[in-house]
């Protein structure tokens, strides 16, 4: 049976940024069902408790939208019993491994470089609005699922904060939660017990020096300018979300009907 009281969010020691998306308000007045979709971090390092958490609610399927250079760096997902892993790999918002390992072993001047005077900010609203023009297959392959027979489901990538954000937010949107909603929860994210944390393989006194961490900030950061650009990229390519979703995704009113009964109240 589903849960339909609200989950106490639970302190998982290898796994950041978990939450329920229950209880959002949809524009005709209802809200999100608890109990039915969550959203996190990776699970490659999961604990043995936080596995046996994991296991207990009952997941049907774990969305990760990890590439494979994501999962070469944090591993695989642990393996939770009875529950379908579903790898769906969707465009890294730092644009892959060359970047990542900058961040990770660049100097300071590397660093300016690349992400100063508003270019690592630019770099993640860019890439919100190519995942959403370019991943409507995954987008739609994910909604169609939920719909059939996948809840409850887990979707995640690395951080639980860009691609599996916009992910969640489309599945809101397909469902007709308000965006407001929707922002704040995305904006969950930024909580310093979420944050994915930030590593540096350099040990020079100024490896995470109050300039580093000022420029590494927007690839860490839950923006709302970053999730406006996915929004505004609806109108500029559909003309409205509704198209988005019908035309682009393919969604039916039978698929939308279908998951409005498994995610909502």
């Amino acid at each position: 049976m589903t849960q339909q009281v609200p989950s106490t969010e639970p302190d998982l020691a290898g796994v950041r940024n978990f939450r329920d998306v229950g209880g959002l308000p949809t524009v005709d007045g209802r809200r999100t069902r608890y109990g039915v979709l969550f959203r996190s971090g990776h699970l490659a390092h999961a604990t043995a408790a936080d596995a046996a958490f994991l296991t207990s609610l009952g997941l049907h399927t774990v969305f990760d939208f990890r590439n494979a250079a994501d999962q070469r760096l944090e591993g695989p997902d642990v393996e939770l019993p009875g529950v379908r892993n579903v790898n769906l790999p969707l465009s890294d918002p730092a644009d892959g491994a060359a970047f990542w390992k900058m961040v990770r072993d660049g100097d300071l001047d590397q660093l300016r470089t690349a992400l100063s005077d508003g270019r690592a900010a630019g770099r993640m609203s860019s890439s919100y609005r190519t995942i959403i023009r370019e991943r409507t297959a995954e987008h739609g392959q994910v909604l169609g699922a939920l719909a059939e027979d996948s809840v409850p489901a887990l979707m995640h990538c690395a951080a639980g904060k860009d691609r599996a954000g916009l992910s969640i937010a489309v599945t809101l949107l397909a469902v007709g939660v308000e965006r407001d909603a929707i922002l704040a929860d995305y904006l969950k994210s930024n909580a310093a017990h979420r944050r994915y944390k930030v590593r540096r393989s350099s040990s020079a006194a100024d490896a995470m020096s109050p300039e580093v961490l000022e420029l590494l900030s927007p690839l860490f950061d839950a923006r709302a300018e970053y999730l406006a650009a996915a929004f505004e990229t609806f109108e500029q390519t559909w003309g409205d979300t509704e198209t988005y979703l019908t035309h682009g995704l393919g969604l039916t009113p039978g698929t939308r009907e279908r998951l409005r009964e498994r995610l909502l109240d």
